[in-house]
């Protein structure tokens, strides 16, 4: 009874209707999350099976003798392991990538920063556009470019350096002349990698809050202050991923560097000699269309070696972005 005298009306609870046990929303929901996880499982296959293939076809080399080698491959170089083969040219081509990101992170970050933040509005459309076509131009179009044209004006360069400072063991001469040594296919490299790693760095920086921008610049802060205290460090991971981006293309190039390089199997700082480096992609491209069996055994050997060590210059850039992904907008 209500305090008025009346009966109180009981409550009743009406439950919701019953959902279908296959609607067409879950139905959907499983196909995309079933195709998704598809594609994530085939990338781990495709790897391994990539790895396994490499392993399974580099060991007839890997278990032979050095005797067995040099009396098995015509060009191999006689009484040397198959380590002492692979590392010299692991060596040249870490070396040549490393000079090209060195040359290449800061220009892509400073033309990054202009086409994001200091071109004007009507410009920056097409400066993105040309920036994109550099990445579509071939491998063996920048090779021609570098052997034909580059080289020959990149010579009194190389002079000077080693003229001047050829004190420093990295410019020590002669210079090679023509200048087909691994600075000249650095710079090429380079040239390469530019626009891949300023694609990425242009959109990072896009992707900085305004709010970040706005309070740099009402505190007083200049434009390139704004751009040291909030943008640059924002941008700090995707950076690091832009230049590992460049770091896998500069790795595996190899038409470029097989045109532009005159081959050597030693360790050697020594930027402007030729005949001093080599790397392993322009290795196998030169020695695979006459290999034996064995000598095809060892470059694909020489091939995992590339695989390895570009998987594992990827694990070390995604734990240095792992390591910045606390930061975001919001703090």
């Amino acid at each position: 009874m209500s305090s008025t005298g009346q009966p109180a009306l009981e409550r009743t609870e009406v439950a919701p209707p019953a959902r279908p046990p296959h609607s067409h929303r879950d139905v959907g929901g499983r196909i995309f999350a079933s195709t998704a996880s598809a594609a994530g499982t085939m990338i781990l296959v495709t790897l391994a099976a990539v790895a396994v293939f490499l392993v399974v076809r580099a060991w007839p080399a890997m278990t032979a003798t050095p005797q067995e080698l040099t009396e098995g491959i015509q060009w191999f170089p006689e009484g040397t392991t198959l380590l002492g083969f692979i590392g010299p040219m692991l060596f040249g081509t870490v070396l040549a990538a490393v000079i090209a990101l060195v040359i290449a992170v800061p220009l892509s970050i400073g033309i990054a920063l202009f086409i994001s933040h200091y071109a004007p509005r009507r410009a920056v459309p097409a400066l993105g556009y040309l920036v994109d076509l550099l990445a579509a131009i071939p491998s063996v179009v920048y090779g021609l470019w570098g052997v034909a044209w580059l080289a020959p004006r990149l010579l009194p360069a190389w002079q000077w350096l080693a003229e001047h400072l050829g004190f420093i063991p990295l410019f020590s001469g002669p210079a090679g002349d023509p200048p087909r040594v691994i600075m000249t296919v650095g710079v090429v490299l380079a040239v390469m990698v530019l626009p891949i790693i300023t694609a990425v760095a242009r959109e990072v920086f896009l992707q900085t809050p305004r709010l970040h921008e706005e309070a740099a610049l009402a505190l007083g802060a200049t434009r390139w202050e704004m751009i040291r205290m909030a943008v640059l460090p924002f941008g700090r991971s995707g950076l690091v991923s832009a230049a590992m981006l460049g770091l896998g293309r500069a790795l595996g190039e190899t038409m470029a560097v097989l045109m532009i390089l005159s081959p050597g199997f030693t360790y050697s700082f020594a930027l402007l000699r030729a005949g001093r480096h080599q790397t392993i992609a322009a290795d196998i491209a030169n020695q695979f269309p006459e290999a034996n069996p064995l000598g095809v055994s060892a470059l694909i050997a020489a091939g995992l070696a590339l695989f390895v060590i570009t998987l594992v210059v990827n694990m070390a850039a995604r734990w240095v972005v792992a390591r910045r992904s606390e930061y975001s907008g919001a703090n």
